[in-house]
């Protein structure tokens, strides 16, 4: 096996998220991305370290036996965005389950079996399409120097962009706001911003939907190279297509962001309403929440309040007239709906504007229990007078920072709930959390993603048992006398 070469194989397995699992000559593995368990493979070979070697996809030389025989959308294998959608949706939801069982079992079996009643499975989304209440769809071409593109990176590629209308992951009003955008743009012969160039106005669409409440908000994202009257003339035709559109929902704001930044990405430098307002309302569990254009808040409504739900059972009466932290609370989602129950909850968020969000919601929802600070969760905690009682962590895909998790370890609450939205940052995680005496009392996986790679988890912690451990509760006399140092390891770790 060596860089370059081309290669024929089987997918044994799929890890998460992506990571095809093949074996080449002399009993050695490549990692290709992208591909379904079953599939019969060519791929070329990038790297090679140690005998393991990572490839790139090729082709899918025979499909999988556990795929759908036509994949239910029409962009499916050159857009980027869904990994599994060609899988039925039984399928992906084993394929997930596995996964993250795969990762956790390693992790958790130096101190007990997670099949032994811990694990309880994974949760379905209440929709597999049509799911998702926002977008971020990007400008650009399909092909170098060809017509004007608006939608997904294709996929492997970090230029070319395919236009999808057909999108399975969104509802309709999406697609036609997609569609009436591109064809305004291309008429105006308007020119995307280049990556390598650095030259060009237009650069994302920003679209978000309630599920509940139906209202739109649509967001320009663009660089400042056209200003004054041109600009002006331009945006106003943007609002007038947009306005013109028959919708299911209706939009309640037209906004445009500018972005001059050199990253590959939606970054606020600056918003102007357009038309109607800057934040739109969805109602989760019964609660109301507003939500600004870069607010955190869940891609899926429906299956949040599933996650949720999730979290609150696994609470259960743990914040009963107590302090709860929140860490990581985005727009204070979970901490107004754990505050019917508790004294208080404080929750801490970096985005300033989501703190900002998070308080117009609480006294939106009349809820006075419930404090928001805005900052690192490294640094707050120090800050923080009030102890807290119990813990909810929902942390960003890279997990918690080594040192604000030592931190939280240190408050040595009797349990806490992690929700994870990457699984390998929550085995990481996990490892010291049982290191320093946190056990997982329930474990559950809610898919959030259907159709992509991603899934979230849910785990219930707490503190271990202390103090010493009788055995001739469990074992013989005989068998005390023999037992080894080992044995006797292992037994008081499972307990």
């Amino acid at each position: 096996m060596k860089k370059g070469q081309i290669c024929e194989g089987i997918v044994e397995r799929v890890a998460f998220p992506n990571k095809g699992i093949v074996h080449v000559e002399e009993g050695k593995t490549v990692v290709v991305k992208n591909v379904i368990p079953g599939q019969k493979i060519s791929f070329s070979i990038n790297k090679v370290r140690k005998g393991k070697g990572e490839g790139r996809l090729l082709e899918v030389l025979e499909k999988s036996p556990l795929e759908m025989r036509q994949a239910p959308c029409e962009h499916f294998g050159i857009c980027g965005g869904c990994t599994f959608l060609s899988l039925g949706y039984d399928k992906q939801l084993e394929l997930k389950e596995k996964q993250v069982k795969e990762l956790l079992e390693p992790v958790c079996s130096p101190y007990y079996d997670i099949n032994d009643g811990i694990f309880e499975g994974i949760k379905a989304s209440p929709r597999q399409q049509a799911y998702r209440n926002k977008m971020e769809f990007s400008f650009g071409d399909m092909v170098k120097d060809g017509p004007l593109s608006l939608g997904m990176h294709k996929r492997g590629s970090f230029h070319d962009i395919v236009t999808v209308t057909g999108c399975k992951i969104v509802d309709e009003d999406y697609s036609k706001i997609l569609s009436a955008v591109l064809s305004f743009f291309q008429e105006k012969q308007t020119p995307y911003y280049h990556k390598m160039r650095h030259e060009g106005y237009l650069r994302h669409l920003l679209v978000r939907k309630a599920v509940k409440t139906g209202e739109i908000l649509v967001d320009l994202v663009t660089t400042t190279q056209i200003t004054g009257a041109e600009e002006q003339e331009l945006l106003q035709g943007f609002v007038a297509c947009l306005q013109a559109l028959q919708l299911d929902g209706s939009i309640v704001g037209i906004l445009n962001t500018h972005n001059d930044s050199l990253a590959d990405a939606v970054i606020n430098e600056g918003t102007d309403i357009l038309y109607g307002q800057d934040y739109f309302y969805e109602e989760l569990l019964g609660l109301r929440f507003r939500i600004s254009p870069f607010s955190f808040f869940q891609t899926n409504s429906l299956g949040a309040e599933v996650l949720y739900e999730t979290a609150r059972e696994y609470v259960a009466d743990a914040g009963n007239g107590k302090t709860v932290y929140d860490l990581y609370s985005g727009t204070g989602t979970i901490a107004q709906i754990l505050a019917p129950v508790a004294k208080k909850v404080i929750g801490v968020e970096i985005v300033e504007e989501a703190v900002e969000a998070a308080k117009e919601n609480a006294e939106l929802n009349g809820l006075h229990n419930c404090e928001f600070l805005a900052g690192d969760v490294l640094k707050v905690l120090d800050e923080i007078e009030e102890k807290p009682d119990f813990i909810v962590l929902d942390p960003p895909r890279d997990g918690i920072h080594p040192k604000a998790l030592e931190k939280i370890i240190a408050y040595g609450v009797d349990r806490l709930v992690y929700i994870s939205c990457k699984p390998t940052s929550l085995a990481r995680d996990l490892e010291v959390l049982q290191a320093r005496g946190y056990r997982a009392e329930r474990i559950c996986c809610v898919d959030m993603f259907p159709a992509t790679a991603n899934v979230e988890t849910v785990v219930l912690l707490s503190k271990g048992a202390k103090g010493p451990v009788d055995l001739c509760l469990a074992w013989t006399e005989a068998e005390r006398r023999q037992a080894t140092y080992e044995q006797i390891k292992a037994y008081v770790l499972k307990i």
